[in-house]
């Protein structure tokens, strides 16, 4: 029966007509948690409370699909956005892929790929990604985020430092030497480095983290329909109207079927 069950979500989605709310969302509320300190899934207007990115418009899209309210709650860090998924708190989160956060809940296929850099001061000797593994070098990243997971894998020589996701301490960290580089998508890089001056971001990327969206493990119908909106949205150029809409620098649509990640 439940082979048959999956076989019969598949042709719905298919063929264009919708999975019952109830498998996607549990009450009347489309419950979302996003990472709040990422600009490239979403940035809220500190003055207005408007909220715009790719995350967002997904977001709002599954839960018009299934015409109900839209709860797009921003938290702290991916391990608490995971956690919220797995606990219930929330229906849906929006999550980089990482080896290292699997088993709890389910990842969907790659909607958007994120670069990922690194900033240094103007009279660095690093001048590009292949400078950054050398010996006596200290490399920052924040807390469990995807570059400091993937710089704990792949950097032989440098040390990795890590710091909290505050970002007067990470100027600080940088025009205080007491970091030589601090890795992380290319929209907080640019940001951070309009607010430190002296700064420069390095022209190449480490590499492009994959964004996903997690489900409970127990919802295979809701992983369905996540995966089918993706692809409609990709096909139809709402996604990449989204990532346009939202501004985000260093974002781009995931082909389908892409295998992205740290390159270790």
């Amino acid at each position: 029966m439940r082979a048959f069950h999956f076989v019969m979500i598949a042709a719905a989605l298919a063929s264009g007509s919708s999975v019952m709310a109830g498998d996607v969302v549990p009450g009347d509320t489309l419950r979302a948690a996003y990472l709040g300190t990422n600009p490239a899934q979403a940035m809220r207007d500190a003055a207005t409370g408007e909220v715009r990115g790719a995350a967002y418009d997904l977001a709002r899209e599954l839960a018009r699909r299934n015409n109900v309210r839209l709860e797009f709650k921003p938290i702290a860090g991916p391990p608490a956005v995971i956690a919220a998924v797995k606990n219930g708190e929330a229906d849906i989160g929006f999550v980089a892929y990482e080896a290292t956060r699997l088993g709890t809940v389910e990842f969907s296929q790659t909607y958007m790929l994120v670069r990922q850099s690194f900033l240094v001061l103007d009279g660095s000797p690093i001048k590009a990604v292949a400078d950054i593994d050398r010996a006596g070098q200290k490399i920052g990243g924040t807390v469990n985020d995807s570059i400091t997971l993937c710089m704990k894998r792949i950097l032989k020589q440098a040390t990795i430092v890590e710091l909290e996701n505050n970002p007067a301490e990470l100027s600080k960290a940088l025009t205080a030497r007491t970091i030589d580089a601090l890795g992380a998508n290319r929209q907080r890089l640019t940001t951070l480095s309009t607010a430190t001056p002296g700064t420069r971001l390095l022209p190449d990327d480490l590499f492009n983290v994959p964004q996903n969206i997690v489900v409970p493990k127990d919802r295979p119908a809701a992983l369905a329909a996540v995966n089918a909106l993706i692809d409609e949205v990709r096909a139809s150029g709402f996604l990449q109207s989204a990532i346009e809409r939202g501004g985000a620098i260093g974002v781009a649509v995931a082909p389908a079927g892409v295998k992205a990640g740290c390159p270790g």
